[in-house]
């Protein structure tokens, strides 16, 4: 019972680094798969900011991107691959019977294969159609539903300020992003939005597809270059435009998580010293309880060394039996916490090494002190002990 009880400190201390570190490994792969989300590859050119009544109204609301200057960027930066020039407005979808507010982007052709968005059903409107600005339009699986309800939304109608479009794809589900719920809009071709919804001739975004992510940092200074000179932005002046850079969001993310996770698994680590100094405690006990045995042991030809290891050897098993129980209670408490939350937690091999060689090294430390004091022991002395 009482080798029971002192191994109790590492089992808990165990399971609680090997839950701590998967429930923060998942936490990081949940929030890692939403940055993921926004594309791929992606560079997100905004408009700059206006001020009104000294009020800021944030990114997008000045008119300083415009078509040519989305034209210039897929032309003349070789490493973009894909562009889709954005407007957006939100607006009174009405359809069925039903109408529903909602968010209407104005996109291109390559806007699903930019933001790497499977289509659940149908098809994405074409290049031609993006010339033609015709009245077609993709709906996000929230919309659809708020419309049609159970009712298959392709070929159905939507009229948007009394300008009717056709439905030609449903999006797969996202669910909540980065700006809102993801589901919850309807995508038109930009130019159908520019000349029918907004009536403006300037974009709130410019979304680019760049070759390969070690391009980004280049594609994203040539960007700047080329925008700078259009817009004729003297060196030392604010640019009035701003670059969101897909792989820093994910980047800054990453580090955030990986240290978060670090240190749930330092705060759970504390409980394995507190059961190191349990074990230490017990082994200190068991020397004195165990003099006399020890000083036969020794008057019949043990040496120093063959008593210090056998308490080393018990103070080592210990550990590695706490060690062992704690990583099976430690992966059933992972389980546990993905099925009662969102996050999926991630138990990782290197956490089981890890915690196994904590282990290891707690029973070597804290049990050399108790073994090297029974080894020192004089025998007669020891046998006279009462």
């Amino acid at each position: 019972m009482r080798s029971a009880l002192t191994a109790l400190g590492i089992i808990i201390g165990v399971a609680s680094v090997v839950t701590m570190v998967a429930v923060g490994n998942g936490a990081q792969a949940n929030i890692e798969s939403k940055v993921a989300a926004l594309g791929q590859n992606l560079l997100t050119v905004f408009a700059g900011n206006r001020r009104t009544g000294g009020v800021n109204t944030g990114l997008g609301s000045a008119n300083t991107l415009s078509l040519p200057d989305a034209a210039a960027l897929a032309r003349e930066i070789k490493d973009i691959v894909a562009s889709s020039p954005e407007v957006s407005v939100s607006a009174q979808v009405i359809s069925n019977g039903r109408n529903w507010s909602t968010s209407i982007a104005g996109e291109s052709e390559d806007y699903l294969k930019i933001k790497n968005w499977p289509l659940a059903s149908g098809a994405m409107f074409s290049e031609r159609e993006v010339r033609a600005a015709a009245k077609v339009a993709v709906i996000g699986s929230k919309t659809a539903t708020q419309l049609f309800g159970p009712m298959n939304p392709i070929g159905q109608t939507v009229r948007v300020k009394n300008i009717p479009f056709v439905i030609i794809g449903v999006l797969t589900s996202k669910g909540a992003g980065m700006g809102g719920d993801q589901d919850d809009r309807l995508i038109v071709p930009y130019t159908t939005a520019m000349k029918r919804l907004t009536g403006s001739k300037h974009l709130r975004s410019i979304n680019v597809q760049i070759s390969s992510a070690d391009r980004m940092g280049l594609a994203q200074q040539q960007i700047t270059s080329l925008l700078r000179q259009r817009h004729r932005t003297a060196d030392g002046h604010d640019a009035d435009f701003s670059i969101m850079n897909q792989k820093e969001i994910a980047d800054t993310v990453g580090s955030i998580s990986k240290i978060i996770t670090l240190l749930l698994g330092s705060i759970a680590g504390m409980s394995l010293v507190v059961g190191g100094i349990g074990i230490m405690n017990i082994m200190l006990v068991s020397v004195t309880e165990r003099t006399r045995e020890i000083g036969i042991r020794m008057a019949v030809g043990a040496k120093g060394r063959d008593v210090m290891l056998q308490f080393l050897i018990e103070a080592v098993a210990l550990s590695l039996l706490g060690g062992l129980i704690g990583v099976f209670l430690g992966i059933g408490a992972s389980r546990l916490v993905s099925l009662a939350t969102s996050i999926t937690a991630i138990v990782s091999i290197g956490s089981i090494v890890l915690a196994f060689s904590v282990s290891f090294a707690i029973g070597v430390f804290f049990g050399f002190y108790p073994a090297r004091r029974a080894a020192a022991l004089e025998p007669i002395d020891a046998l006279r002990y009462e």
